[in-house]
């Protein structure tokens, strides 16, 4: 009989209170039932989306996790057991299941698929050809259309995403303003990212530092909300884009956070804003991923992981990711 620990959520956070609110139990798995695929796993991908689920707001883009439910996330590992033909036992596989040591999915349901091996270190899908790449793509590209020769402007710019995103306009031929918190990661973002300007929002004042731009800047890649957006908002140039990724300003409070202050300034500028989620372009994977292994392949396009080992460390890793204590993408190590 196999043992497998797994995070329960018993009630919803408050604020960053996540010990009070999620348990690590420990259950024997059961059998498989018709259909379904179990991945013995071995990374979990930490993201800020998932602190949505844990509230028991109804709003968001996926009900949330009812009380008592298994922790759900992203998970890398490989088939153990399988009652899917498309996995056979052996095959590393990525998609939606259970901060767990083993992961019982069903295919369809958890966006399963089997991952490229050739890669010299696979943590890199959930990296730069991860769903956090794939969603930086579709939002500078696509979404803020960006243009060669305009201003992008990142916010969260040295997180999974945020890095993403600024590379991604870089590769595109944008000029990159990338905002985030403390020296080191400004450093990191001018020296090993390649921004034009990186911003500190501890201690500059955004709006002003914007400001200097001559014309405003054309378009924002936005994963905070809340007052930076304000910010960004009245140093846009005209018909600027803003692609919505996340709202890590709200997170933490399961009532939603007033509009934008200066929402005047998207009929004044003639703004277009949009919001996106990853779910609405899984499907389009195969068409992001070339462009994307070109540039790892290249150089052009990489990420720091911020790996924290153990399953029951995997709360330390969490809190890493939405306090901004880390750079890069923050994974959890449960086995190898």
């Amino acid at each position: 009989m196999i043992e497998n620990r797994f995070w329960r959520l018993d009630r919803h956070p408050q604020g960053s209170d996540f010990a009070s609110a999620l348990s690590l139990q420990t259950e024997a798995l059961p059998p498989l039932a018709e259909g379904e695929v179990r991945v013995k796993v071995g990374w979990l991908s930490m993201d800020a989306g998932t602190r949505m689920w844990m509230s028991p707001r109804t709003d968001g883009y996926q009900p949330p996790l009812p009380l008592g439910a298994k922790m759900a996330g992203l998970v890398l590992g490989r088939v153990s057991e399988s009652r899917d033909p498309a996995f056979a036992v052996g095959t590393l596989v990525r998609g939606f299941g259970q901060w767990a040591d083993y992961a019982t999915v069903v295919p369809a349901l958890a966006g399963l698929e089997a991952v490229d091996e050739s890669l010299g270190d696979v943590r890199h899908h959930f990296g730069a050809l991860g769903m956090n790449a794939w969603t930086a793509y579709v939002g500078v590209k696509e979404v803020a259309a960006v243009q060669p020769g305009e201003w992008l402007v990142v916010s969260a710019a040295a997180g999974a995403t945020g890095s993403m995103a600024c590379q991604v306009g870089r590769n595109l031929g944008t000029r990159v303003i990338g905002i985030a918190g403390g020296p080191n990661k400004c450093r990191y973002l001018r020296e090993t990212l390649g921004v034009d300007m990186a911003i500190d929002y501890k201690n500059e004042d955004v709006a002003a530092r914007l400001a200097s731009v001559e014309g405003g800047v054309h378009a924002y890649f936005d994963n905070v909300g809340g007052p930076m957006l304000d910010a960004v908002l009245t140093n846009m140039a005209h018909y600027g884009r803003v692609a919505v990724c996340g709202m890590v300003a709200a997170y933490d409070n399961d009532a939603p956070l007033p509009g934008p202050a200066r929402f005047d300034q998207v009929l004044m500028r003639r703004l277009r804003i949009e919001g996106f989620f990853i779910p609405d372009f899984l499907h389009r994977g195969a068409e992001f991923l070339p462009t994307l292994r070109a540039w790892v392949d290249a150089g052009t396009l990489t990420v720091n992981l911020d790996e924290t080992v153990g399953l029951e460390n995997t709360l330390v890793a969490y809190d890493r990711m939405l306090s901004g204590k880390a750079m890069g993408k923050v994974i959890v190590k449960v086995q190898d």
